[in-house]
């Protein structure tokens, strides 16, 4: 058992030394964006701006039930793509995301670690399917925007691109000039797993409770760690 634990954290050293390029995902890894102003009381607001409309019908209960407005958001682009209610819907969650920064919980050692890692070298991009509006929002805030910019990588129009399509993480590869064997993605979804996966760039799983590192690691990810606290103690040693 503490032959395997060794070589386990001998691994995990390896993937954060070796990577130049550092992909991060926002609402999880670098802060818990809906820490107060909760998503779900944003995916309520926009079922009740649909139902508004009589619109109700175009989510399923399922959907409804899941009170993650991105769900809600992806549900109405399937039925409805390209149409000005996705725009007028995707606009509505860009501002519940913006409102939601000033109340952003910051991950514990996030910010710390992404000013060693980049003062060591490492290029840093935000790969995520919330609106780059809302993330520049965020870092400006933290002071944090040097280390990134303008390297933020966010949801767009084409809502079908958002993770797990690898679209956002291969934008930031091709603006960066890296190859993805370079490259380290850091998530906390199943959709950054299969995402990364898809670019060829290797994952490392942030869980914040044990469920869900459980959740990431039946899925596949090798790595996955419930505090950032050890990436930083690596790039000190």
């Amino acid at each position: 058992m503490a032959a395997k634990r060794k070589n386990a954290t001998k691994e995990l050293t390896e993937l954060v030394r070796s990577a130049r390029v550092v992909l991060w995902d926002f609402d999880g890894p670098i802060c818990g964006l809906f820490a107060v102003h909760s998503a779900e009381g944003v995916a309520d607001d926009l079922v009740e701006w649909l139902a508004s409309r009589g619109l109700s019908g175009l989510v399923t209960d399922t959907e409804r039930d899941s009170l993650d407005p991105q769900v809600l958001l992806r549900a109405v682009d399937d039925r409805h793509s390209g149409s000005d209610l996705v725009v007028e819907l995707e606009e509505r969650l860009t501002k519940e995301e913006l409102r939601a920064t000033s109340t952003a919980r910051p991950t514990a050692f996030a910010d710390v670690l992404i000013q060693t890692w980049r003062a060591l070298g490492a290029r840093m991009a935000v790969t995520t399917n919330n609106s780059p509006r809302a993330v520049r929002a965020y870092l400006e805030d933290r002071g944090l925007t040097p280390c990134f910019a303008p390297h933020i990588y966010g949801r767009t129009q084409d809502l079908h691109r958002l993770k797990p399509d690898p679209h956002c993480l291969n934008r930031a590869l091709s603006a960066m000039g890296a190859a993805p064997a370079a490259a380290l993605m850091i998530g906390d979804s199943l959709s950054d797993l299969e995402a990364a996966a898809r670019a060829g760039v290797p994952f490392l799983g942030y869980a914040r409770n044990e469920p869900k590192a459980k959740l990431l690691t039946e899925a596949g990810a090798g790595h996955v760690v419930g505090s950032l606290e050890p990436l930083l103690a690596i790039l000190r040693g």
